[in-house]
């Protein structure tokens, strides 16, 4: 162990999906110049999905047994749930988690990392601790490694196979085997199919939906989607806006025709709170996609409205809202119901 430590604790924050000899690479320095390490693994609340597929026990265990016991004993691994659309609140958990992880409150702390793209804009977001920026090893990202891992190209495979750890690897190796991958394959097909459908589009295309949040007496309305994308996940009802369709009447009947909600027009349409526009580049996995939330606060009942499934949609039900769990629901619908519920 090294005896003239820059820092107490590297604080290194990343996904990990998977762990690959770029983030083994930083690791390593960390370990050179800190007494601790604290690896802070993001989307811990993420459903399975081909961009986060696989689970925070899975990523330690594919980050500590890239090390020697010695030093694995030094890295402290946590797992950090996303909170879409609200990032002091995910500030906030960093903080704690940090703060929990650290004997001292005069410990000399920094972020270790590298300004990889957009998605490295958290390393301005802790003026309280100190940086320590490294370069990119290789060029090396996660993104095109998952692509060659659930994809069909053998070449592709073995070039991404190649620059893991040994222990990341022999996981995916084992992982392939799984009913997990061959759920998540399936919905990275479809996922490639949709975008080839409209790669010849003299422009990248954008799509326009509409989403209910509608809540009675302390309940959610959701469906369970079916279909291939995002299967078994839960969902607001909503979909695509027809031509000449508003956004608040495309929510309306995308409302209808999926739970069947035994509702007077009117008193929905009086029971709307607010609603608000979601436009993140990158909020579904398929294509850039904006929507409008439409938020509705139902009379409170003893009497739930009765609900149906139908359309694409599995199962059509009422939750309640100390039941909302973020790794069951699909793409950013939990982010959407936390802005707009306020929860």
């Amino acid at each position: 162990m090294n005896d003239a430590f820059e820092f107490d604790y590297l604080v290194f924050i990343g996904r990990f999906q998977p762990f690959h000899q770029g983030h083994h690479h930083v690791v390593k320095l960390a370990l050179h110049y800190a007494k601790q390490v604290i690896i802070l693994i993001g989307s811990a609340n993420s459903p399975r999905t081909p961009k986060n597929p696989f689970t925070v026990s899975e990523r330690t265990a594919m980050i500590l047994g890239s090390f020697e016991p010695d030093d694995a004993a030094r890295i402290h691994c946590i797992g950090i749930p996303d909170a879409t659309y609200n990032d002091n609140k995910w500030l906030i958990g960093v903080q704690k988690a940090i703060a929990n992880a650290t004997a001292t409150a005069d410990a000399s702390i920094a972020i270790i990392g590298h300004d990889k793209d957009e998605s490295s804009y958290y390393l301005s977001l802790f003026p309280q601790y100190g940086s320590f920026m490294v370069d990119n090893y290789q060029g090396l990202s996660a993104t095109p490694l998952r692509a060659a891992y659930f994809g069909d190209d053998a070449k592709a495979r073995s070039d991404a196979s190649a620059v893991l750890t040994d222990t990341s690897r022999a996981f995916l190796d084992a992982f392939r085997q799984t009913a997990h991958y061959a759920n998540l394959k399936r919905e990275f097909d479809h996922i490639q199919s949709y975008q080839a459908a409209w790669r010849d589009a003299p422009y990248p295309p954008s799509f326009i939906t509409a989403d209910a949040i509608v809540v009675q007496s302390g309940h959610i309305l959701l469906i369970e989607r079916g279909g291939e994308y995002g299967r078994g996940l839960y969902a607001l009802p909503g979909g695509f806006v027809d031509q000449g369709e508003d956004f608040y009447h495309a929510c309306v009947r995308e409302l209808i025709e999926e739970t069947s909600i035994d509702i007077d027009p009117t008193i929905l349409k009086n029971s709307l709170i607010t609603s608000q526009l979601f436009d993140a580049p990158k909020r579904s996995a398929r294509a850039r996609t904006v929507t409008m939330a439409y938020y509705f606060e139902l009379p409170n009942s003893a009497d739930l409205p009765q609900v149906r499934a139908a359309d694409d949609a599995s199962h059509a039900f009422w939750l309640p809202l100390s039941q909302l769990d973020a790794s069951q629901m699909f793409e950013d619908h939990y982010g959407m119901i936390c802005r707009l519920l306020r929860i």
